[in-house]
């Protein structure tokens, strides 16, 4: 099959990962995959490329951009595309723009995945586009339930046409092992006997990791030998790092800035820590459960369809301080509760969550939006 992944670009984050993820296990199946960002991008444009699969550049420079729609269609056309899979809003009404006056040789089967919760389509011209697109998308995947339930409910996607999925990790990149979790510490510089909770996520508000910051104090007085990760990049780095300093923890706390060997450095974890406002079906988090991590994360959006409070993990309300402190405190003090924790948490993602079960998904995905089509 001949298939075409559209995203609005290939920085890091959720989405990105696992595109990149979902095309290059495509492409080693056998399938023939190109990828096209809207947007000028690195992030994970070499990592791609390094794996055989092709990317495509269109540099979107404005709202409306004709010779990146003449590009798109045109990659079509040479390609041979059966299926093009569109990433979320903007490229769904790029891709269906593109493909309106293909009519010989016949257009491809359009898709499309919603990987959260549509906060952008409160802009009305978004909105528009986004629905128009769907008139010519042949099936809707969304990334979680509730992801799901909103756009059915709301009347945007035709339930007919509608699928939920779970974002799947490759479980073997993550595996844990006491090689890995030394070779993790001495990559961050943490000594052995190192008490360490780490998080994975962009720098910014809706991720939260201030809070992680704040209650490190209160941690330090029962856990000395505690140091605090946050693996990321993004706008807030320089206030994190203020506050960390004026809270006089900032020898405490490790900001490594954006690293593309995340999976080498979460095994140093002895507890992960997801403390976000808002949460799709989080990358970060599938990929904690497939680092065997002991695992903290806030009740909001996606995250307890992975984490049942008390069996793979514990859920807090969101930016309750109080409830991170403890359910932290609770988790560093009982090691034995933790490896339990761990261990179902590492059992699920291996029965629900890996990147095989989400191939295997998508290939039907496809299959079932191509007959729609005939």
């Amino acid at each position: 099959m001949q298939i075409l992944h559209v995203v609005d670009s290939l920085e890091s984050g959720g989405l990105e990962r696992v595109v990149t993820d979902l095309a290059i296990e495509q492409h080693r199946r056998g399938h023939g995959v190109v990828v096209y960002s809207l947007l000028e991008t690195q992030g994970l444009l070499p990592e791609l490329q390094a794996a055989g699969v092709e990317v495509v550049v269109g540099g979107k420079k404005r709202m409306a951009d004709l010779p990146v729609l003449r590009g798109l269609r045109r990659l079509v056309r040479e390609r041979a595309i059966e299926v093009v899979h569109a990433h979320n809003f903007v490229p769904n009404y790029y891709v269906a723009a593109a493909l309106r006056f293909m009519l010989h040789p016949k257009a491809p089967t359009q898709v499309c995945t919603c990987h959260d919760m549509g906060l952008r389509l409160s802009n009305d011209r978004l909105r528009r586009l986004f629905l128009w697109s769907l008139r010519y998308t042949r099936g809707v995947a969304m990334v979680g339930q509730q992801v799901h339930d909103r756009f059915v409910n709301q009347g945007w996607v035709d339930p007919r046409l509608a699928m939920t999925v779970l974002n799947g990790v490759p479980l073997d990149r993550f595996a844990w092992s006491p090689a890995r979790h030394l070779e993790a510490r001495r990559r961050l510089g943490l000594r052995a006997e190192d008490q360490v909770v780490g998080t994975v996520g962009r720098l910014v508000g809706l991720k939260n990791q201030r809070l992680l910051i704040e209650v490190l104090p209160a941690l330090l007085q029962r856990h000395p030998a505690l140091k605090l990760v946050l693996v990321g990049w993004g706008e807030l780095e320089d206030t994190l790092r203020a506050q960390a300093h004026a809270l006089g923890v900032a020898d405490r706390v490790l900001l490594t800035g954006a690293r593309t060997d995340v999976a080498d450095l979460t095994p140093a974890f002895d507890v992960f820590a997801l403390p976000s406002q808002t949460e799709g079906i989080s990358i970060a988090l599938l990929e904690a459960c497939a680092t065997r991590l002991p695992i903290v994360a806030t009740a909001v959006g996606g995250n307890p369809e992975i984490i049942h409070d008390g069996q793979t993990g514990l859920l807090i309300p969101s930016d309750d301080a109080l409830a991170l402190q403890t359910a932290l405190d609770t988790l560093l003090s009982d090691p034995a509760m933790a490896l339990r924790l761990a261990q179902n948490a590492n059992a699920w993602v291996q029965a629900h969550a890996s990147l095989d079960s989400l191939t295997a998904t998508y290939q039907q995905f496809y299959l079932d939006a191509m007959a729609r089509d005939r």
